[in-house]
């Protein structure tokens, strides 16, 4: 069996680097994008920001404490998944086996492609250049015979890069970084192994059960086999994804049963825009309900056929949440999500409707999705999603 080829492609500070490319007065400039309410948080930042310290999944506050001159834009998630659709489309120019992990990153396995496209080399530089012709963005990637060196590999050179792993360069290239690059490891558990004197790849990978067994216990030999680049993890398609959700954390808190029903509402259909752009039907729908005291409850219903139409998602998941607010009264509630599982390819559903042709509801999803990736999220709003805005992050 001939080696595997496999990238993992990184978009460089994806919804930030949309709003500099769609806003050119943002480009050079110090952006956050995120909520700016006291529960914001920062759902990107540009590479001109994070040299004061500021990242991801931070609090807004302490972002802006950092770099008070920073820009903060407000997040468009369904132009964002627009733009995710248009990546995933090049990648699978090149391969059917995709492995999305978020909108903005996927393993793909080209090893099957290297006889008619070249080279892994050369098919990741294509990739890039596809990526920059079509949406003028950059992505950092990385070149390895296995999952786990890939994703290690694509975040050694950001942004705009290009690391290849061979197995003749594997210890050369892993063994002096720091063992915070392990995917996994996790930051607490960092600190634990640093505290072991174990700082890099190679001490980790060389270090003796006793030391390891303490902090790892049955995953020692697992542990050390990631700290050496071994992973024999197959690229999974991602029609296999699980699910797709969408979820929000309020500014204040939302006791008002009406409000509520907007906010899931508006939290449908932007899932069921990206179950659609990811060309996919759900059979099942899940809400999320997070109290004023953190308690969190999901409420879930299943049906056949799947689906990925708005006003059909939109109906279930707006029936288990007046179910749920009967249960519970003038409950204050911080957060709602709506997610969609039980996956499936969304030709399957086409075969219903093959002799009356599409439904007007799929219509008006598709003429909103494409008007909404063109123009952005705020083009047009669907009257039953109209809420109050300053209710939201």
């Amino acid at each position: 069996m001939s080696e595997r080829s496999i990238l993992h492609v990184d978009m460089d500070a994806f919804y930030a680097s949309v709003e500099q490319r769609d806003d050119p007065s943002l480009k050079g400039k110090p952006v956050i994008v995120g909520g700016t309410s006291g529960r914001g948080v920062v759902a990107a930042a540009s590479y001109e920001v994070r040299k004061f310290g500021v990242h991801s999944a931070m609090p807004m506050t302490t972002a802006l404490r950092l770099c008070p001159h920073a820009v903060c834009v407000t997040p468009r998630m369904q132009h964002y998944v627009a733009v995710s659709g248009q990546i995933f489309g090049i990648f699978r120019e090149f391969t059917p086996l995709v492995e999305g992990l978020s909108l903005d990153e996927a393993f793909l396995d080209v090893t099957a492609s290297r006889a008619l496209l070249g080279d892994a080399v050369a098919i990741a530089r294509a990739v890039k250049q596809r990526i920059q012709s079509v949406t003028q963005l950059t992505a950092s990637v990385g070149v390895a015979p296995n999952k786990l060196i890939a994703k290690i590999a694509s975040d050694l050179k950001k942004p705009d890069g290009l690391i290849v792993v061979t197995p003749d360069t594997l210890r050369e290239i892993l063994d002096p970084l720091s063992v915070r690059r392990l995917p996994g490891l996790g930051r607490k558990t960092g600190e634990k192994v640093e505290l072991l004197g174990i700082h890099t790849f190679k001490e980790l990978r060389t270090a003796p059960d006793r030391v390891l067994w303490p902090l790892f216990g049955k995953y020692t030999r697992r542990i050390r086999e990631r700290a050496a680049g071994i992973d024999d993890r197959e690229v999974i398609a991602e029609l296999e994804e699980k699910s797709i959700s969408s979820e929000d954390t309020f500014s204040t808190d939302i006791a008002d049963p009406g409000k509520l029903q907007s906010e899931v509402a508006r939290l449908a259909d932007r899932t069921s825009s990206r179950l659609r752009s990811r060309g996919l039907i759900a059979a099942c729908v899940t809400v999320k309900i997070r109290k004023k005291d953190f308690t969190t409850f999901t409420r879930q219903k299943r049906f056949s056929p799947g689906t990925n139409e708005t006003r059909a998602i939109t109906g279930v998941a707006s029936a288990l949440l007046k179910t749920w607010l009967k249960e519970n009264p003038k409950a204050q509630i911080r957060l709602l999500g709506v997610g969609v599982s039980n996956l499936t390819v969304a030709e399957q559903m086409d075969l219903f409707n093959a002799a009356t042709g599409p439904k007007a509801a799929s219509r008006l999803d598709t003429a909103l999705d494409a008007i909404r990736g063109k123009f952005g999220p705020g083009a047009l709003t669907r009257a039953g999603n109209l809420a109050d805005k300053a209710s939201r992050d």
